[in-house]
């Protein structure tokens, strides 16, 4: 049941009309019982942020980290639309607010779709009491709510842990646009855990740089990218040790069904990289190779072109020797002290014609590694990226 899945939660989706297409476009997770509940979130980095991130986050300053809901919409990402972006975006916390009886303050904004057009606000207004009226504590209102937040996606992206006396629950969207410090995404997590403020954002934060921060499709930052935490404290707690693991584990398999569903993609690749100087050093160097569309276009033709990965390695900016690496594809080693190693290429074609693949590079003897998560770049994702209807 996703975000219904903790207690305190209801959950619903509609098409409203925003999508040309009649899909579904507008979705709604809010408090079951109608009072505030603790909320944390993470954003885009994007100095170009959308309306609806400048709303959300100028709510949660206003009400201590306190919601009621979050309003979702797809087709449109109501962003470089200046004045009137941000007007509709309150709009929006407006009309769900006056449903539930509640200040748009306590409502969180997110929308998800085309940059640079400006949002008809007028079908979300006319759908916002079949909305909040259809919001239901069980599976038919979640699945509802994650198809309604989908755009490219294909298949709607939920994940949940169940812990000591309480549960998390999630819906997501993302297919493209999937970059470090973020990977476009919306993500709405819900738990009836009892946890304090501090916590929860210090937890979030931890989580997101774990999973969707080290997810890499093309290099590119949405404007709108968000994860939002709703805690209804309705549970019986848990130890922050094992709700840090659940929330982990739930950002991490978001992130995976992200990558696997990313536009174009045909297979989701493991880039890690250890025996560098830090973790960090590792780091950037995983996502400087993972972000290349030379290796992406090697790893679509399961080419094990390690020579690709070397180059960027060398460009990163942190420490690199070109006569320490060592790289494997699919545990099969083709490359050692910088030079090509003898290997079957027979067995390394069929290996890497699987839907994933783990690509595995050693760069020196320091005690630094990473992981990073990506993809093959096909001509499906040009072909899905070269219009904008």
């Amino acid at each position: 049941m996703t975000v219904t899945i903790p207690k305190g939660f209801v959950a619903n989706g509609i098409a409203c009309g925003i999508k040309a297409s009649g899909a579904p476009d507008l979705t709604l997770v809010a408090s079951e019982s109608g009072e505030p509940m603790l909320a944390v979130a993470v954003f885009t980095q994007n100095l170009a942020a959308a309306a609806p991130v400048k709303v959300s986050k100028r709510h949660l300053q206003s009400t201590g980290n306190r919601a009621v809901a979050v309003v979702l919409n797809s087709g449109n990402a109501n962003a470089a639309n200046g004045e009137k972006g941000m007007r509709d975006a309150e709009a929006m916390c407006a009309a769900i607010g006056e449903q539930l009886g509640i200040s748009l303050e306590l409502v969180l904004v997110c929308s998800t779709g085309l940059i640079g057009i400006p949002l008809d606000v007028a079908p979300i207004q006319r759908g916002a009491a079949e909305l909040t009226a259809g919001l239901e504590a069980n599976e038919a209102g979640a699945v509802r709510a994650a198809r309604a937040i989908m755009t490219t996606d294909t298949v709607p992206k939920t994940a949940s842990f169940t812990g000591t006396g309480y549960s998390i629950g999630s819906i997501a969207k993302g297919a493209a646009m999937l970059a470090p410090n973020m990977a476009t995404m919306l993500s709405v997590i819900t738990t009836d855990a009892k946890i304090d403020a501090d916590l929860a954002q210090y937890l979030l934060r931890e989580a997101v740089e774990h999973s969707f921060n080290r997810l890499v499709i093309d290099g590119c930052t949405s404007t709108n990218d968000t994860v939002i935490l709703l805690c209804s404290g309705a549970g019986e707690g848990g130890s922050p040790d094992e709700f840090r693991e659940g929330l982990i584990s739930v950002c991490n398999s978001l992130a995976d069904q992200m990558a696997m569903d990313a536009e174009g993609a045909h297979k989701l690749v493991r880039l890690s990289v250890a025996g560098a100087a830090s973790d960090q050093d590792a780091l950037v160097l995983a996502k400087k190779a993972a972000g290349s569309q030379l290796v992406q276009c090697s790893f679509y033709g399961s080419d094990p072109y390690w020579g690709r990965l070397a180059s960027e390695f060398g460009t990163a900016g942190v420490d690199f020797d070109l006569d320490q690496l060592e790289v494997s594809y699919q545990g099969i080693k083709v490359a050692s002290g910088g030079v090509a190693a003898d290997h079957d290429a027979e067995k390394l074609k069929v290996a890497m014609d699987k839907r994933e693949i783990l690509v595995t590079c050693k760069v020196g003897k320091g005690p630094g590694s990473a992981t990073v998560t990506t993809t093959d770049l096909s001509p499906e994702y040009i072909a899905e990226n070269m219009r904008t209807s």
